[in-house]
């Protein structure tokens, strides 16, 4: 090859070099103009977005008191409560509501008639489907304790609704109005409530919480459903539990209030728990005292051995197994100890005066323990 066509051939590689060079450099002008763009386009979602978020989280109108009526029926979704707050003008946006509640893992809405307004806030709003509280006028508080049975709660109503107990009692034994309510909450009330050894029907189910009303005389019904709201809403915490391990909402509350029943202030509700369980695995009667008073139908200090012969499906000391139903309210603890109990052997416990409960694996065990704390005081 001449020195000639050495050189132009040099030219050539040289000049595609520069062809090259230049074209780098114009991608790397629209690489980094696109860059900006992009940047400047997701800065600018990215406030937008906060901006929006920021503003659907407020009042829609903070000056506007009027009010709304909402209803929320029973069984709603949270997606579905949202809607229903956006579609009457108490929030901006359903799915920011719905979100937000995720995030704060709210839960536990009451199922009710509801005047709101638009200038209420997000957290505002989400206390009142919890509490079932209105923009009313509280005009009374009920409260009904743990381990209250049926009569009691009966007693409580009475008292506060200016009725007869006996009246009240009589009411909540009622075929036809228990049967209208199970019209209304028919994954809490099912058939079991009506088992032919089942001694009240709604025994159990009415939970145990302080309620407000806004009427001087709430009708029976208004009453009883509020406390069943509150009683649906804490079983669908544990719906998920409750299907995998075959609970029937009757069987838990029947659990639950054993334990409810046995506990004391300082007892380890799942340990006491465990022991039913394994009671139950063993084959052993629960021989829990609570049930024989139950099943008696009064209240005392002390079961006598003559106690423990009464003919009744509610004794736990001549029946293996749970007793036909509840035989008390259970509140959130023994109702989470009942479906999360504690692994132990343990098969008895021992309740001391102090109100320590004292666990043990053997029969000698237990025997020993009470000879040292119960028969010696």
């Amino acid at each position: 090859m001449s020195t000639e066509e050495q050189n132009s051939k040099k030219e050539l590689i040289r000049q595609k070099k520069l062809e090259h060079q230049s074209e780098a450099k114009v991608v790397r002008k629209i690489v980094f103009i696109i860059a900006i763009v992009l940047f400047l386009l997701i800065g600018g979602l990215t406030a937008g977005g906060y901006f929006y978020i920021q503003s659907a989280l407020k009042p829609v109108d903070p000056g506007n008191e009027t009010k709304k009526p909402v209803e929320i029926p029973i069984g709603s979704s949270v997606s579905g409560i949202a809607e229903i707050l956006e579609s009457s003008g108490v929030i901006k946006d359903a799915r920011v509501f719905k979100y937000y509640v995720k995030l704060k893992n709210e839960s536990g809405f009451m199922a009710g008639n509801y005047n709101m307004n638009p200038s209420m806030t997000i957290p505002e709003i989400i206390e009142s489907l919890k509490t079932g509280r209105v923009l009313q006028d509280e005009v009374f508080r009920m409260t009904i304790p743990e381990g209250k049975q049926l009569s009691e709660i009966a007693g409580i109503i009475a008292e506060k609704t200016n009725s007869e107990q006996a009246d009240v009692f009589n009411q909540l034994n009622d075929r036809a109005f228990i049967d209208g309510l199970r019209t209304k909450y028919p994954e809490v009330l099912t058939e079991e409530i009506f088992n032919a050894n089942v001694k009240h029907p709604l025994e159990g189910y009415l939970f145990p919480a302080t309620y407000p009303f806004y009427t001087e005389q709430p009708a029976l019904e208004e009453i009883v459903s509020v406390m069943l709201d509150k009683t649906n809403a804490v079983l669908a915490e544990y719906s998920e539990q409750m299907e995998e391990q075959a609970f029937t909402a009757h069987k838990l509350l029947t659990m639950a209030s054993l334990i409810e029943e046995e506990a004391t202030e300082q007892a380890d509700r799942d340990q006491i728990a465990s022991v039913f369980y394994n009671r139950i695995d063993t084959g052993m009667p629960l021989q829990t005292d609570p049930t024989v008073l139950y099943a008696h139908g009064e209240h005392k200090g002390r079961v006598l051995y003559e106690d423990l012969e009464i003919d009744s499906p509610y004794n736990t000391y001549q029946n293996q197994g749970l007793p036909p139903g509840p035989i008390a309210n259970a509140g959130v603890m023994s109702i989470e100890a009942a479906i999360n109990p504690k692994e132990t052997n343990y098969l008895y416990f021992l309740a001391t005066s102090k109100g320590d409960v004292l666990f043990s694996e053997t029969l000698d065990e237990h025997n020993q323990k009470k000879a040292e704390h119960i028969t010696n005081n």
